[in-house]
């Protein structure tokens, strides 16, 4: 993994954690037992997939096939196996991750942009 000194922690749960590194321009996600870096878009297009399995679905099926979902994580060879719960923890971890990268985003924009008179 990289040097912790790159490393700005974006988000946490019980579960997992996120980061931003300066070296790289990546998000790494820490989730249970996995690690994945990610760009920004595969970020992006991560998010998008854990949030559009139909939790309602699994938490009313009774048949075993809604136990678990698989996930894969854009460009990498990282698959996530999700029951219910692990399912609600990586959407909250991606949740917060997306608000800090907007909040650090909108800060930076009026930082940086301030018209100095």
């Amino acid at each position: 993994m990289l040097n912790s000194e790159y490393l700005t922690e974006l988000y946490s749960n019980t579960k997992g954690s996120s980061y931003q590194c300066d070296a790289t321009n990546r998000i790494i996600i820490r989730f249970g037992d996995i690690t994945v870096s990610l760009r920004i878009t595969d970020f992006l297009t991560f998010k998008r997939r854990v949030d559009s399995v139909d939790i309602h679905t699994m938490i009313f099926n009774t048949d075993d096939a809604y136990d678990v979902e698989i996930i894969d994580a854009p460009r990498t060879d990282q698959l996530f196996v999700l029951n219910l719960c692990d399912l609600i923890l990586l959407r909250d971890l991606l949740a917060g991750t997306r608000f800090a990268l907007d909040l650090n985003t909108l800060l930076h924009e009026r930082i940086y942009n301030a018209v100095v008179y």
